[in-house]
């Protein structure tokens, strides 16, 4: 195998609550996406270090107003924390949804899909899954209290007079242990957790083992690192490597780009205890098919594909028939109440440390009320777009503050129905912002000043861009249209 150099962290882009397998000569990497449509999403990697898109678990979770923007919205909630196994051929995932309040439980014989859905009986917060080599099944979850509990064979429900007990509790910490990664190595159990330290706040890793799933558990914090723009690490688990090396891959929140997975070389010592390197910036790994060439996690497009690329997520469920694409985006202006509540808005993660998007918005067929544009989304968004006015058609800047309150906050007259428009973020300790412009007589012309970000628990997840139409009014405008989507890395541009 091939020696491959990289850089933590490894996707710069916001892939929370990163659960990793190998199979044969390939790793896999299920990612929380919370509200966001498709959902699940997995990566793939031959070499840990660099990931690209591989599919998304399904299309929509289920059919609610909240999932529907109908009203009300899932914003902070949605799925959570995936566990990904793969076990006599078939690929498990298992989530929990905190706006639905279920358990589910996805199944395929292929990680392309088709994945098939079912529920397990029950509500485990951060679970793990585990397959025993007697065939049993088990669940360990929970916060501050860590439970484990023995399901069905076809995990459709816990078993009746099977494993139910609390193994774990954390202490009076400001968080308990949680985000659990449960594994079976060498005939003993680990599971991995984060909690904060006692006396402060800063997120660690834990780990402790059993002999028996349901005996004592012993152990305490591997990780204990805090380091630029965090708040220590967060949840993750381990991996192999197919000559028998391991890895923790375990994010780290970087502020209002989101919670990005680290790469960590571990070992085990002589009494098979878990011992992690301090995270490094440089990684040196083996590719198990050297001279892959990996697409990026995000794209620039001009919407002449027939189906939208992997790397575009919608804001909630699509409100299908309300979009198209036709050499272009397009998308109905549909009445919102504010651009949180806007339909069909297609997104893209930001990247780590600085990124830029353009996009060109026309907006012909917008009538009065209508708006169009690109969005920094998060909670204390901003958005820079063309708005269909009695007359005629106006650039408009809008924003909004950590206290909900959006306000458009410049507006130019537009000489005719279409605008490029483009949002540029920085992002690190101290500095995470972004910056509005408009193309205007062949240069960029910067509407408003820096618009602050922050990763906001309202929304919980990192900021993305978004391509948005709605109606302001309390009827339909018309539609927007965006084409030649372009992303640029500023690191590497």
């Amino acid at each position: 195998m091939k020696e491959v150099k990289g850089l933590n962290p490894l996707t710069r882009l916001d892939y929370p609550d990163p659960n990793v397998i190998r199979v044969g000569d390939i790793y896999y990497m299920a990612s929380t996406t919370m509200y966001y449509m498709p959902g699940c999403v997995i990566l793939r990697s031959y070499d840990l270090i660099n990931w690209e898109f591989c599919t998304h678990v399904y299309d929509t979770l289920e059919d609610t107003p909240r999932e529907n923007l109908d009203g009300c919205h899932a914003y902070g909630c949605g799925m959570w924390a995936p566990v990904l196994r793969y076990h006599d051929g078939v690929f498990h995932v298992v989530f929990i949804a905190n706006d639905t309040h279920k358990t589910y439980h996805f199944t395929a014989t292929d990680i392309m899909g088709p994945w098939k859905k079912s529920y397990i009986e029950g509500f485990y917060h951060d679970t793990s899954l585990l397959f025993d080599d007697d065939g049993r099944v088990y669940l360990m979850y929970g916060n501050r209290e860590i439970w484990v509990t023995e399901l069905e064979p076809d995990l459709s429900r816990p078993k009746p007079g099977g494993v139910h007990k609390c193994v774990l509790k954390d202490g009076p910490t400001p968080l308990g242990y949680e985000g659990c990664h449960l594994y079976k190595i060498n005939g003993r159990y680990y599971a991995f957790f984060i909690h904060s330290l006692p006396d402060r706040w800063l997120r660690v890793e834990a780990c402790f083992m059993a002999d028996r799933i349901d005996g004592e558990w012993t152990g305490g914090d591997v990780i204990v690192e805090a380091f630029e723009h965090t708040s220590g690490v967060a949840q993750g688990g381990i991996v192999d490597t197919p000559d028998g090396d391991w890895y923790g891959v375990i994010f780290a929140d970087r502020g209002a780009v989101g919670r990005i997975p680290n790469l960590v070389p571990m070992h085990f010592d002589a009494g098979g205890r878990p011992v992690f390197d301090k995270t490094p910036k440089e990684l040196k790994t083996a590719s198990t098919r050297p001279g892959y060439v990996y697409k990026p996690l995000y794209r620039s497009d001009d919407f002449s594909a027939p189906a939208l690329d992997g790397a575009w997520e919608f804001n909630h469920n699509p409100s299908n028939g309300h979009w198209r694409l036709s050499n272009g985006y397009e998308v109905d202006a549909l009445p919102a109440p504010s651009l949180e509540m806007a339909k069909n808005t297609l997104t893209q993660r930001t990247l780590w440390p600085g990124c830029s998007a353009e996009v060109t918005v026309n907006a012909e067929n917008l009538t009065e009320g209508g708006f169009a544009g690109l969005a920094a989304m998060q909670y204390c968004y901003g958005a820079v777009g063309i708005a269909a006015e009695r007359g005629g058609y106006a650039i408009r800047l809008l924003e909004r503050d950590r206290d909900g309150r959006e306000t458009v906050t410049e507006t130019l007259p537009a000489e005719r129905a279409e605008a490029r428009v483009k949002i540029s973020f920085t992002f690190g300790p101290g500095k995470d912002f972004c910056e509005f412009y408009v193309y205007s007589g062949g240069t960029w012309k910067q509407l408003g000043g820096r618009h602050a970000l922050s990763f906001d628990l309202r929304h919980f997840t990192g900021c993305r861009f978004g391509l948005f139409g709605y109606s302001t009014g309390d009827t339909a405008a018309g539609s927007a249209k965006f084409t030649d989507f372009r992303y640029i890395d500023d690191e590497n541009a």
